[in-house]
């Protein structure tokens, strides 16, 4: 069944393989089939089964008989002779034969047609056609070829443009129609070719297009603040507040700007004109307009940033606007802005870092655009290309900063002055030695200067500390000790690398044989005293130095000699101290100076004498009995006349060798003697040495007191004298042995139950945490832990004191020796867990003392009470574990503000007489006087007003002053006249002094010294109490201890003064002496007050002067005097009267000088700018210039020092105008001078003017740094510089004179300059490009670097070309046949409208562009027509299949495209994105490049499709999709967009064949299985 009903169905037609629509036929006329396609057929020769088919298989006949063949073979046939076989004539013969092929292949093509295109006419129409016309175009079903024949005449502009919107035109439709719209508007035009330029309609319609834009932008408003009594919402209506509104704004909105991406990438709208426009509009937009100006402007940034006129405006508006946002309150609202306005920001600064180039821009601004800069934190190690983004930015961004610093002369390098600088680091380093200094950690020599006592540096230095050492401009017995100190350090250092100690000693003999410092009558003693220590520490060589007079027979050495002939090293022998020397070196001194018969010389009569006068004040050294009555300081000088007068030899002879080991003997025979006559004997001696400067004698003794004796007192001095000399022990490097000895001291007491409570705090304050190994700190610190726990411990239940303790007031009259100590042992017993008992107690005391005048009238009973309440506090103090030092000062700063104003004067001479006791026996410091009593004194006198209470007030301030006077001024100030007069308490007091000479406190003794000068000059105070003042202020200046801390710490004591001028307290009459003291200080010659020694002490008098000066300029009254002062020190620091380090250094000190100094230093140094540079000899030649130049730089110098910190607070200076005038007229001249000098001068002076223009340039930018008015004749003469300065730059970038470092600094000031002009223009609309260069001109340009070229060409105002005509140029071939380039191609949009017409193959020259532009020649070749294909994976056009090419497309790649199949649907689904532009075979392969060695293609004709990835241009459509800044090159191609990230996941093969057919695959079908397909990658080739 299932047969029969199979045999009745209807059989099956019969398959027929039809050959694909796109396959051409091989022949026209002739049936000979489809090339390649070869279909089965019934009776087909392959089906016939022969045995000949069977054995050897199925082979086609030949078509062609002679297939095989060639024309050799019968030409050898007819030839048999083979005679013109190598013919050389054979081959030329062939040639001629194809070139007439060829010939005649080219007459029988059609000829080319002359243009047959005409514009479209526009025509005057109905407003119902019209209408109809528009509908119709808006119609993408009715072709353009139907509307193209004309337009309707009509609208213009604005209304023309809101027509296409209404009517929802097409882009490309609409574009169209504007395009033959223009081409009509400029038909005239083009009638007149001498005048005509095609591109003009393009910036008339530019300013049409943006108008239209600025129209619709206008439309958004801001709301303005409402008037009184009105709602905001009935004031204001915004276009976007309305839901139909906003929509159609954004409607015409967007409409317009789809209309201008083919404006502007098809060159419709003028480039410049339209980024112009965007960049002005940036910058006068309000904050709503803003968002959509940026995105307008990132939108088109590739354009802007060609150009730094461009870029540099759009960046100051992104700032602006940037500032604005953070200053508005809707800031949270415009993230998104102010996210764009930073991509702007930093773009600009990777495409174009030169638009930051920009002083005004950076001093501004500097702050936020680093914030802007700075790019969010990475996302991760995958984001790589942020991360080099960043860094890019992060290294553009140091760079900018260091090119605008430099040019606003920020950060300068420090000069390196070669004496004075120098000098005063090192003088300053000196005199910063004190008693806290570890004299290890000074590096005087340092470590830049080389290891060689040779170089020139090490004798400088060597000379500045020998200098310092023995001058009297300084200050400070410490100095011979700490010379020496760094010079042995530095000797010990050099002799570990064993180098030459002899040197040393030369250096120290020149030094000793040259200096004038040391032929000075006065300096002898010191030189001596040092050269003795040197020579002790075996640095000087002493009988080296005495052969070397004998041997280069120095005359005048004998006394015996006349004194007109004698050699100033006759007293340097006679002076000079010898210790631990050889008798044959004694005698040669002797017979040297003295002579070789004498018996008995001066130095035994003088040692003789010596050893009388000690034996008199020190009798129980040499075994006297009695003591000599109490001695002063002052009775002891007299006493020792010849001890302190003699030379140092007979001094240190005497002392060292007779002194000294009887002082030995002394102590260690103390146990015998008892406390008060060592005490005596003790501080006579101390004194003594201290008069004759043998500090190393003194350690020794004390060092030697200190590990013998057992008396409490004693040891107490022996600590009082390392405390007094402290910075002398400390320049000796010897604190390490006291703190030692001192410590091994108090290790010995306590073993011994003795009470070394004060030995504790003295080991501190020696050793300074340097000497003692960290156990004996331990132990210390466990000490005095303990001492305090025991003397105050700590409680939960403090005992309460009372506030009154009427025991105290009893006292007075107790007169029982130990009634103070029991006293001051039951409080502190019953109240020593209270932590103010001893406020109270002081408290107490000071109201006893009040009721003490009004006990008794007697003045010695007054006294002796005064004198049992310092006993009593003096116990007190012992009891407490810091002392009674801090709450006494607690008590003067607190309560005691008050109670001290109400003493009266009998009261305060008791509570002196408690004072000074207790500070003499180091109870109470000297600084807790100063700070509660005697600072609070004179400022009160200093704001002393009418309400002035004279009687109180005076009696404090008197009381006061007295005590400072007796605490820091008095060589010997005593406690009271009932009271012993003892050389001990003098030296107390001079040892407790020297805390307020050394920090901190010294820092508020200098600062309080100026209400000290304004006390003397109030006029409230009495007269009697300012010449108290007055007597103070000039002792005070008068003190070397004083002096010697004003030079540790200049800037102490200038800030001191500095702080009332600041503060406005000077007085008016102190102004008006201000220049007097600033023009006596210039009189006495400005180098003189130079020295070296001097020179920071200089300084700061000098900086106080200025200040001084500058409030009397303020001041009207002293205004032309401090005028009359400043010009006459500017005048000797600009000219000749100073060398150059000089200035420099007054530069220095004139640094953070009030404004109106600064202003009259910069105006003088301009005018002296001026004057040098105009000093011009005739003829002028570029070693002249140099000359002036040189000169004028160390002028600079001082003024860009002067100027600096107030180009950091940022002030406007108001500088003279006619100088500024000047002074860019001469820096004119002097350029034109030098551009015209590099044509002709030899390449020998091209430096030399390369160097002069580098400082006119310089001095150019220091000049438009100071941001003030520009004057017309200012402007008008930096106009005219631009262009030379361009060609300066030029000059630099290539040629004879390339200077990478020139060229740089003259292009950064050209912006400077630029940038300048247009801050100061006053034009509403500037044009960006008026400044900058049109026109790049040198003789050079082959050699100028790439890198130069690309920063020069941002300059011009020409913009790229469009991409339609870039690098293309008219060309034409000559007589010989070589092609001959014209001119480039110039872009005609309006001209060049779309061709309508299809494209059938026949060639009608039709188009708006002409085949003749392009040498067009019809070939004969076929070219196929279009071919719909649904699936759009065949491309419309193929080449022709019998073409000769096969030497320009290799089999294999031909094999490739024409099999090429498309994908399946499933891969092939999201491959493209909409609007990707492709076509039907998406992309095509790109191919290597022909080698060099391939075979020259055939002269047939090569037709490629226009799909084909070879060609290097794009449509212009296609330019629109996306606006990078960076291009990606591969091949011949060439991109603008990002690689599609489907495309990247297609799999790329490449394939190696051999060079005539090389093929490389970029992308192909995708395999059905992609494992399978493993294709190895072609190695790349070096």
């Amino acid at each position: 069944m299932k047969q029969e009903k199979r045999g009745q169905e209807p059989p099956s037609p019969i398959y027929e393989s039809l050959p694909p629509p796109w396959l051409p036929k091989s022949h026209k006329s002739a049936d000979v089939g489809y090339p390649g396609f070869h279909p089965p057929r019934p009776g087909q020769d392959e089906d016939v089964l022969s045995d000949k088919h069977i054995k050897d298989g199925f082979l086609l006949p030949l078509p062609v008989p002679d297939e095989h063949q060639s024309a050799a073979a019968i030409f050898l046939q007819q030839d048999a002779t083979g005679g013109r076989m190598f013919d050389q004539n054979v081959l030329a013969d062939l040639e001629h034969l194809m070139n007439d092929i060829f010939t005649r292949k080219a007459d029988s093509a059609v000829t080319i047609q002359s243009s047959t295109f005409k514009i479209p006419s526009r025509v005057t129409m109905s407003d119902t056609k019209r209408q109809t016309w528009f509908a119709e175009l808006a119609n993408p079903d009715v072709p353009l070829s139907k509307l193209g024949k004309s337009v309707p005449h009509g609208a213009k502009g604005h209304d023309l443009l809101d027509l296409l919107h209404t009517n929802n035109v097409a882009i490309p439709r609409a574009v169209w129609f504007l395009r033959v719209f223009g081409a009509n508007e400029t038909a005239g035009l083009r009638n007149k070719p001498s005048s005509y330029n095609p591109t003009q309609y393009s910036v008339d319609w530019a300013m049409v297009v943006t108008s239209y834009i600025k129209k619709q932008l206008a439309d958004i408003a801001l709301p303005r603040a409402p008037r009184p009594g009105m709602n905001i919402k009935q004031i204001f209506k915004g276009v976007l507040s309305d839901a139909e509104n906003r929509d159609r704004w954004v409607s015409r909105f967007t409409y317009c700007l789809k209309l201008l991406r083919p404006f502007y990438d098809e060159g419709l709208v003028d480039h410049r004109t339209f980024l112009t426009w965007i960049v002005l509009q940036m910058a006068a937009c309000n904050l709503a307009q803003a968002g959509f100006v940026a995105h307008l402007a990132d939108e088109y940034l590739d354009g802007v940033l060609e150009k730094r006129p461009l870029a540099k405006p759009l960046l100051d508006a992104c700032i602006a606007k940037l500032n604005e946002i953070r200053t508005t309150s809707a800031q949270g609202h415009l993230n998104k802005l102010e996210e764009i306005l930073k991509s702007l920001i930093q773009r600009i600064c990777v495409a174009l870092p030169d638009a930051f180039v920009s002083p005004s821009t950076w001093l501004a601004h500097s702050s936020l655009l680093c914030s802007a800069l700075a790019g969010p934190a990475d996302s991760g190690p995958s984001d790589c290309r942020r991360r080099d983004f960043q860094q890019l930015i992060s290294d553009n961004l140091i760079d900018i900063q260091r090119r605008n610093d430099a040019m606003l002369f920020r950060n300068l390098p420090p000069r390196k002055l070669e004496r004075l600088g120098s000098l005063v680091v090192d003088i300053q380093i000196l005199n910063s030695i004190c008693n806290s200094t570890d004299m290890s950690t000074i590096s005087f020599f340092s470590s830049q200067i080389p290891d060689c006592t040779s170089s020139s540096s090490f004798v400088d230095k060597l000379d500045t500390l020998l200098t310092w050492a023995v001058t009297p401009l300084q200050y400070g017995s410490h100095r011979p000790y700490a010379a020496v100190t760094l010079l042995r350090a530095y000797h010990e250092r050099n002799a570990r690398r064993e180098l030459s100690s002899a040197t040393l000693h030369d250096h120290l003999f020149d030094w000793l044989d040259s200096k004038p410092v040391v032929r000075e009558a006065g300096n002898l003693r010191a030189v001596a005293g040092l050269f003795g220590k040197l020579i002790k520490n075996g640095l000087f060589d002493y009988a080296a130095y005495v052969q070397r007079l004998v041997a280069r027979g120095e005359e005048g050495l004998s006394l015996s000699e006349p004194d007109e002939t004698a050699s100033f090293h006759r007293n340097l022998l006679r002076w000079i101290p010898l210790q631990n020397t050889t008798s044959s070196l004694l005698n040669q001194r002797k017979v040297i100076v003295y002579g070789a018969r004498a018996r008995q010389t001066p130095e035994d009569v003088c040692e003789r004498e010596m050893r009388r006068e000690i034996r008199a004040i020190l009798p129980l050294v040499f075994g006297g009995d009695t003591l000599p009555p109490s001695v002063s300081m002052s009775s002891l000088r007299t006493s020792c006349p010849t001890v302190l007068g003699a030379p140092c030899f007979e001094q240190v002879r005497t002392i060292k060798q007779w002194l000294l080991p009887n002082l030995h003997k002394f102590a260690s025979g103390l146990q015998s003697l008892d406390e008060i006559s060592t005490l005596k004997t003790y501080s006579t001696a101390v004194e003594l040495l201290r008069y004759t400067h043998s500090y190393g004698s003194l350690l020794e003794l004390s060092l030697s007191v200190l590990s013998q004796t057992s008396h409490a007192e004693l040891l107490t001095a022996v600590g009082e004298v390392f405390h007094r000399f402290a910075t002398i022990w400390t320049a000796m490097n010897a604190t390490g042995t006291i703190a030692s000895t001192l410590y091994s001291t108090y290790l010995l007491w306590r073993t011994q139950g003795g009470k070394a409570r004060s030995l504790l705090t003295l080991i501190t304050e020696m050793d300074h945490g340097r000497q003692l190994d960290a156990t004996a700190k331990t132990q210390v610190e466990n000490e005095i832990a303990a001492f305090t726990n025991a003397l105050a411990p700590k409680t939960d239940h403090p005992e309460t004191v009372p506030l009154v303790m009427p025991e105290i007031l009893l006292l007075a009259e107790d007169s029982k020796p130990d009634a103070p100590s029991i006293l001051a042992n039951s409080l502190w017993y019953r109240y020593r867990t209270s932590g103010d008992w001893a406020w109270k107690v002081w408290d107490n005391i000071v109201a006893s003392l009040r009721q003490v005048p009004v006990m008794s009238e007697d003045h010695e009973r007054r006294h002796t009470y005064a004198l049992r309440y310092g006993q009593f506090l003096l116990n007190v103090d012992h009891y407490l574990p810091g002392g009674i030092d801090n709450d006494v000062l607690q008590w003067f700063l607190g309560t005691g503000k008050s109670e001290v104003l109400g003493l009266t004067p009998e009261t305060w001479n008791v509570l002196r007489v408690v004072l000074l006791f207790l500070c003499v026996h180091g109870a109470l410091s000297t600084t807790t006087l100063l700070q509660g009593l005697v600072y609070p004194a004179w400022r009160l006198g200093a704001d002393a007003g009418p309400l002035y209470q004279t009687q109180n007030m005076e009696t404090f301030i008197q009381a006061a002053s007295e005590l400072f006077d007796a605490l820091v001024l008095q060589e010997e100030c005593f406690i009271s006249s009932i009271v012993p007069q003892e050389l001990l308490d003098a030296q107390r007091i001079h040892t407790w002094r020297q805390d307020a000479f050394r920090e901190p406190h010294f820092t508020l003794l200098a600062s309080n010294i100026p209400n000290l000068v304004l006390l003397e000059h109030n006029n409230v105070v009495s007269d009697e109490l300012r010449g108290v003042a007055r007597d103070l202020r000039l002792r005070t200046c008068r003190s070397r201890d004083i002096r010697q801390s004003c030079y540790r710490n200049l800037d102490a004591v200038r800030r001191g003064f500095e702080h009332p001028i600041q503060s406005g307290m000077v007085a008016e009459n102190a102004l008006r002496t201000a220049h007097t003291d600033v023009n006596s200080f210039l009189s006495t010659g400005i180098s003189s007050v130079l020295s070296p020694c001097t020179l920071a002490a200089t300084a700061v008098q000098l900086q106080f002067g200025l200040r001084q000066l500058g409030r009397a300029l303020a001041c009207e009254s002293t205004k032309q005097g401090a005028s009359a002062s400043l010009d006459k020190m500017t005048s000797l620091i600009f000219h000749h009267s100073m060398a150059s380090e000089e200035a420099y250094f007054i530069a220095e000190m004139a640094r953070g000088v009030d404004g109106p100094v600064a202003i009259k230093f910069i105006n003088n140094g301009f005018k002296s700018i001026v004057d040098i540079l105009n000093r011009a000899p005739t003829p002028s030649t570029p070693e002249s210039l140099l000359v002036r130049v040189g000169r004028a730089g160390e002028v600079l110098r001082v003024l860009s020092h002067v100027s600096e910190p107030l180009r950091e607070e940022g002030t406007v200076l108001d500088l003279d105008v006619s100088t500024q005038e000047r002074l860019v007229k001469i820096i004119l001249e002097s350029f034109q001078f030098a551009n015209s000098a590099f044509s002709k001068t030899t390449d020998q002076s091209l430096r030399v003017i390369t160097e002069a223009v580098i400082f006119l340039a310089r001095l150019l930018q220091f000049d438009l740094g100071f941001f003030g008015i520009r004057t017309t004749p200012f402007g008008e003469t930096c106009e005219k510089m631009t262009p030379v300065l361009f060609d300066l730059v030029v000059i630099h970038a290539c040629g004879p004179a390339q200077d990478a470092v020139a060229f740089a600094l003259i292009l950064d000031t050209l912006y400077f300059l630029i940038d300048d002009l247009f801050l100061h223009s006053k034009t509403s609309s500037p044009d960006l490009f008026k400044y900058y260069p049109t026109k790049l001109q040198s003789p050079h340009l082959h050699s100028l670097p790439s890198s130069h070229r690309v920063r020069l060409l941002t300059l011009f105002p020409h913009l790229r070309p469009n991409a339609v005509v870039q690098d293309l140029a008219h060309a034409h071939r000559d007589s010989t046949g070589l092609l001959v380039y014209g001119a480039p191609v110039q872009n005609r949009p309006w001209e060049w409208i779309e061709n309508l017409d299809k494209d059938d193959g026949i060639i009608r020259n039709n188009a708006s562009l002409s085949l003749e532009l392009f040498g067009a020649k019809a070939t004969g070749d076929h070219l196929i027509g279009y071919v719909h294909d649904e699936e759009r994976c065949i491309p419309t056009r193929l080449e022709g299949v019998f073409e000769d090419k096969l030497t320009a497309e290799s089999v294999f790649r031909r094999d490739w495209r024409e099999t090429r199949l498309p994908a399946h649907s499933d891969v092939r689904a999201g491959v493209r994105g909409v609007g990707e532009e492709s076509d039907e075979l998406g992309s095509l392969p790109t191919f290597g490049l022909q080698k060099p060695g391939s075979r020259r293609a055939s002269p047939a004709s090569s037709v490629r499709s226009r799909g084909s990835v070879s060609s290097v241009r794009r449509s212009p459509g296609s330019l629109s999709g996306n606006r990078s800044a960076v291009s990606t090159r591969e091949g011949t191609g060439e991109s603008g967009t990002g690689p599609d990230p489907a495309a990247e996941r297609k799999r790329k093969a490449s394939a190696s064949v051999d060079d005539d057919d090389e093929v490389e695959i970029i992308e192909g079908p995708v395999p059905t299985n992609p494992k399978k397909l493993k294709v190895k990658p072609k190695p790349k080739k070096k």
